[in-house]
């Protein structure tokens, strides 16, 4: 049908397909088992029988919600551009007064501050700040928190500053746990030291690398997440606590040639300069070695937000 080539992501509400002149008994007959379409949620249909995407999922949940709604959550600071992997439901904010019946894997949120809403490829999506604390209160490991809360602040899209007033103005139900971990961030643990670890880099002599990705061997397997990473001459950098996992990581990292430098937090703070030559040393090091194989995870196409006049 023609009105599948103009249907935004293959997601499309029954009433717009009414008003477009398709009958009740034609949705029926093509929603059925074996026919062409498939409802995702109430009243929401997919013009396809593939299985939806995660963009699809987050369009039909929008559409489900209805006008004012929007996503919150670990898609929107995925959308916002930080190196978020949304799984599980999808988190969405509709205003106070509708009332909705969450479904499926639509987790719904009545807010009385619908306000802030940035779009990106036709979705609305909650600011940085509002999407990080709704994300936090809903994970109970505690160091997964810790680390939600910093991602958007490594990533430049909002303050600590920011992320304590939204709390501030939200909803106290369950910010007990944010609350510790924001005060964490001010302290120079861990998060922050990445949030430092950004600023220290840009002192270098020696090109931007590409912030938390993951590094994979010739044959696409996983050797470790990185803080930073300069692809030109598969240089590694990892600022933390020397776990197990990270001193696996490094051996990794090392044993399929690429050159890898490991920073505790408190050397961050403690000797700056000491950081910035070890790192102009190990580029200079690994330009002079021919590259290792070594690649990292492609990026996923993000939509780019349009930031509120």
């Amino acid at each position: 049908m023609a009105i599948r080539n103009t249907v935004a992501d293959g997601v499309i509400h029954r009433r717009d397909l009414r008003a477009a002149g398709v009958s009740n008994s034609v949705i029926a007959a093509r929603c059925r088992p074996h026919g062409p379409w498939q409802r995702l949620l109430p009243g929401v249909i997919l013009l396809s029988t593939a299985p939806p995407n995660r963009r699809q999922l987050l369009r039909a949940a929008l559409t489900y919600a209805g006008d004012g709604a929007m996503i919150t959550g670990l898609d929107a600071l995925r959308a916002h551009g930080a190196r978020a992997r949304p799984t599980g439901q999808v988190h969405v904010l509709l205003p106070a007064d509708r009332r909705l019946i969450a479904h499926g894997f639509v987790h719904l949120e009545r807010t009385t501050r619908p306000q802030g809403r940035r779009h990106a490829d036709g979705l609305s999506y909650a600011p940085p700040a509002r999407a990080a604390l709704d994300a936090a209160r809903r994970e109970p490991d505690a160091d997964e928190l810790r680390r939600l809360l910093a991602l958007p602040v490594c990533h430049g899209l909002c303050t600590v500053s920011e992320l304590r007033a939204e709390l501030d103005a939200g909803s106290q139900r369950g910010s007990a746990a944010p609350r510790e971990a924001l005060a964490s961030l001010g302290q120079g643990t861990e998060p922050a030291a990445q949030v430092f670890a950004r600023r220290l880099v840009s002192y270098t002599p020696i090109p931007a690398p590409r912030w938390d990705v993951t590094v994979r061997d010739g044959r696409g397997r996983e050797l470790a997440e990185v803080t930073a990473w300069w692809d030109e001459v598969a240089l590694a950098w990892t600022v933390g606590a020397a776990h197990p996992r990270t001193r696996h990581e490094l051996a990794a990292l090392s044993a399929s040639g690429v050159v890898a430098v490991h920073t505790a937090p408190a050397r961050l703070h403690g000797d700056p300069d000491g950081v910035i030559r070890e790192l102009s040393r190990a580029f200079l090091a690994a330009s002079k070695r021919k590259r290792p194989p070594v690649r990292i995870e492609p990026d996923e196409p993000r939509g780019t937000v349009a930031r509120p006049a």
